[in-house]
């Protein structure tokens, strides 16, 4: 019965998430059309590279982020209030240190980067500065988020997240009005207005979460116990984080770098576009990443490989129906949506869309590593594979590699990452096998995607570009996809458990 509680949250979860990615998949894609017009491709990039270089500073945030979200989620599964509430507030402390100390680095080195290496026309750095400085308090703001909305999460109140989220996304959308008539320069009003998006939206959490979480009432706690283990968690994760904040945004540098505010435009842009695809698996992944760590703590392993061998499955099943039409359609799809489409910027979307394919898997591996609480080796063996990105990356450039070089080694590293973190798990979770992931989720989903491709990929060979050519290749896309899904991704018993889910619909359907 209890199971069967957990299941149905997870599911409520998800349709929640998957309401709120609609509506801010929709809005976003309006928004970086119109925000590309009003500031012009060059302005796009350049906001992209100084916002993308603030954001390094998540490798020194994102480490105590992890462990503010794992403490948090880990006293809920042992319905420990008092401890949460100790948890909470020493977490808010922890952050407002950190902001004071990205602040300082921020000012210094930040700046020093900013004028001497970025590659930004010097008719654009005054504008470049201040967007930087606001880009800084930005980050600050949801840094002071961070905790409320971990609390949110390990709550599991995924409608709360989601209203908040879509509320973010409208008033991102008005400021792109508001940018076009802005009497002053129209990309430091895009980074003033940015940031007071952030405030409005870091006050509604705080509101929400003091209304509803018994916890969410700050009061100064300096539990040193705490703080220790806390930080001795953080230690290790930093290198993790490091390695990951370095791969995402090390790349936005080396873009800059070696193909200027244009290239970081097309980036931009791939992103943006392969965000809506990776969206529909991030939102089932956060609504199942709870649970993992609630089995733990509670010591609920049956149910918890059940989560990391369905989990992973299904969200790589989920975003293939996606992410093959995109592939088959990018510069189509770019240019309906853009009007224009800038160099680089199909490659660079389909490579992106591999890549999160490649790291989907890992997704509930790194959940149930971070809830046992053991990270040093893992974090030691995993960061130090994610960092191999960006060498690789420079030397491939420095040869003359092609920019999209950049995402191949992503690739390869994430391959990497991910049989160093199988290969972690094992012994760290009772009746966690192995082999049977490998041959269950690895094998089985790649087998899946390969088959499946080869039909649409047929159509796409025999149809020019054009609204048949996509209709065409995303119906024969989904057919494949679910054929393939059905009688080589599922096992007979997964087979029969989910005809006798959907018999009562088709059912209805007949009469």
């Amino acid at each position: 019965m209890e199971e069967q509680s957990s299941n149905k949250r997870i599911a409520k979860n998800t349709v929640a998430l998957y309401f709120r990615m609609i509506i801010t998949m929709l809005v976003g894609l309006f928004t970086s059309r119109i925000i590309l017009q009003a500031l012009g491709v060059e302005d796009y990039g350049i906001y992209n590279v100084v916002g993308g270089f603030v954001a390094i500073f998540s490798m020194i945030s994102g480490s105590l982020t992890s462990a503010i979200s794992r403490y948090i989620t880990f006293e809920l599964g042992r319905a420990n209030i008092d401890k949460l509430r100790i948890v909470f507030s020493t977490s808010i402390l922890v952050q407002i240190g950190l902001g004071v100390i990205i602040i300082l680095i921020g000012e210094t080195v930040g700046l020093w980067f900013l004028y001497n290496k970025m590659v930004i026309p010097e008719a654009r750095l005054d504008a470049a500065f201040w967007v930087f400085q606001f880009a800084i308090l930005t980050f600050i703001i949801n840094l002071l988020s961070t905790p409320y909305n971990a609390c949110i999460i390990s709550h599991e109140r995924m409608n709360a997240f989601a209203y908040i989220s879509i509320y973010e996304v409208i008033c991102k959308l008005l400021i792109c009005y508001a940018v076009m008539y802005s009497p002053i320069d129209r990309l430091v009003c895009y980074a003033i207005l940015l940031f007071c998006v952030g405030v409005s939206v870091r006050i509604v959490y705080a509101l929400y979460c003091k209304k509803y979480f018994e916890e969410c009432n700050f009061r100064y706690v300096l539990d040193k116990e705490l703080l220790k283990r806390m930080f001795s968690f953080a230690g290790w994760n930093f290198i993790g984080s490091a390695g990951w904040v370095l791969r995402a945004e090390g790349g936005t540098i080396l873009f800059n770098l070696f193909g200027g505010p244009t290239i970081n435009a097309a980036n931009g842009i791939a992103a943006a576009l392969s965000g809506v695809v990776t969206g529909f698996v991030t939102n089932f992944t956060m609504a199942f990443n709870p649970q993992i760590t609630k089995d733990y703590a509670a010591k609920k392993y049956e149910d918890l490989n059940l989560l990391l061998i369905y989990g992973p499955k299904i969200s790589f099943y989920m975003m293939l129906f996606m992410a093959v039409p995109v592939i088959l359609n990018t510069h189509f799809i770019l240019y309906l949506w853009l009007g224009i489409v800038p160099e680089h910027t199909v490659t660079l979307v389909q490579l992106i869309l591999l890549f999160a394919l490649t790291e989907t898997i890992s997704t509930p591996l790194i959940t149930a590593k971070l809830a046992t609480g053991d990270i040093r080796n893992y974090q030691i063996v995993v960061g130090s594979v994610q960092l191999l990105s960006l060498p690789l990356a420079y030397i491939s450039l420095k040869l003359g590699a092609p920019i999209e070089c950049v995402y191949v080694a992503y690739i390869v590293t994430a391959i990497g990452c991910f049989a160093a973190r199988l290969f972690m798990l094992r012994g760290d979770i009772p009746g966690f096998s192995l082999r049977r992931f490998f041959i269950d989720v690895f094998l089985n989903v790649w087998m899946v995607a390969i088959i499946s491709v080869l039909l649409p990929y047929a159509v796409h060979l025999l149809i020019p570009e054009g609204w048949l050519h996509f209709f065409a290749t995303c119906v024969v896309s989904v057919f494949s996809s679910s054929i393939v899904i059905i009688y080589i991704g599922l096992r007979k018993s997964e087979r029969q458990l989910l005809y006798s889910k959907l018999e009562p619909y088709i059912k209805k359907l007949k009469k």
